[in-house]
């Protein structure tokens, strides 16, 4: 099983492996630049793919580039969700949540790649202004995540921006799959 994958079966030191190794993925990089980036990058990373490629999974059990993009506008949504949480409130509970059922019972299979992009980038926009509007105190204020404890807006910043990375990484895997 490799450091990247995030059940929610998982104990919480393989959580706990798994966000560290997202942050490495930001190494030295601007977060924030990482998150301005992504919704770009991920449209050049699907460039002139047809429908069938863009559903076509990387290989059996592993997701296609459009649940890829589903993903990515999901967890752009939960983001948010918590950013507005963590701002308004003192030190909120932050429920976790399982991306595989996410996957399964909101049909990422059936997603339209297109969309999924454009919903990742209206909900980026909107999160980033929140960021850009918070101030260093509000960039501490922190919520409690229901599986890795307390957890500060700057960091969730720099665990979105490592997550981007990520799944960007797996769209370029994907698109090479298509074409072996």
């Amino acid at each position: 099983m490799s450091v990247f994958s995030n059940r929610s079966i998982d104990p919480p030191e393989e959580r706990a492996k798994y966000a560290g190794a997202i942050l490495e993925l930001v190494g030295g990089r601007e977060p924030m630049s990482i998150l301005r980036e992504t919704p770009d990058a991920a449209a050049k990373a699907i460039a002139g793919l047809t429908p069938i490629q863009l559903r076509t999974p990387e290989a059996l059990g592993k997701w296609s580039i459009a649940q890829v993009l589903q993903h990515l506008a999901d967890s752009d949504l939960v983001w948010g969700w918590r950013l507005r949480l963590i701002l308004a409130q003192d030190r909120p509970p932050i429920t976790g949540y399982d991306q595989d059922l996410w996957a399964d019972r909101l049909h990422y299979a059936d997603a339209d790649a297109a969309q999924a992009l454009e919903t990742l980038r209206v909900l980026r926009r909107n999160n980033l202004w929140l960021i850009d509007r918070a101030t260093p105190d509000d960039l501490e204020r922190a919520g409690v995540h229901s599986e890795r404890g307390e957890e500060s807006i700057g960091y969730l910043r720099g665990l979105y921006a490592g997550h981007d990375l990520l799944h960007l990484r797996q769209l370029e895997r994907i698109r090479r799959s298509l074409s072996a």
